[in-house]
């Protein structure tokens, strides 16, 4: 585990609500050199604490109506095979391997609900799933993932 202090969690806060805030910016707010804040920011990304810069997808403003979080049972047999499967797919987001509830969860954008419901039929035909639970996501209140 990495060693950070409140200082690198401080820079961690303002890069997660804005990964471009300029590195000059940071300094002032947080009232260190910017050469500071960079090596900082570099010890973090060769740490693997901070893995990389993305932004934020606004998926309903694209077109996109359907979304589902989606819990998949599987044979033990082709967990590794499903959850590749899925990994592949354009309109699978997130896919994880997981204890609980279901084996495999994953997070599934669509046009709108009849193409949602087609791949979710599709899910179930696929060799080595057993049980497939969606849950229709209504609003989302918070993503921070």
């Amino acid at each position: 585990m990495a060693t950070l202090d409140s200082t690198d969690l401080k820079i961690i806060d303002i890069l997660k609500k804005n990964a471009r805030t300029p590195v000059l910016k940071m300094s002032g707010i947080l009232g260190i050199s910017d050469v500071a804040i960079k090596k900082r920011i570099k010890k973090m990304e060769d740490l693997g604490v901070i893995r990389g810069y993305t932004i934020k997808i606004d998926y309903p403003r694209l077109g996109y109506k359907g979304l589902a979080i989606v819990g998949l049972d599987v044979e033990s047999s082709t967990l590794l095979e499903v959850a590749r499967k899925l990994v592949e797919r354009d309109n699978v987001k997130y896919v994880a391997i997981s204890t609980g509830d279901h084996m495999i969860i994953a997070t599934i954008i669509a046009k709108d609900n009849e193409e949602l419901a087609a791949f979710i039929d599709e899910l179930r035909k696929m060799k080595g799933v057993t049980k497939v639970c969606p849950a229709i996501v209504l609003e989302i209140l918070k993503d921070e993932l």
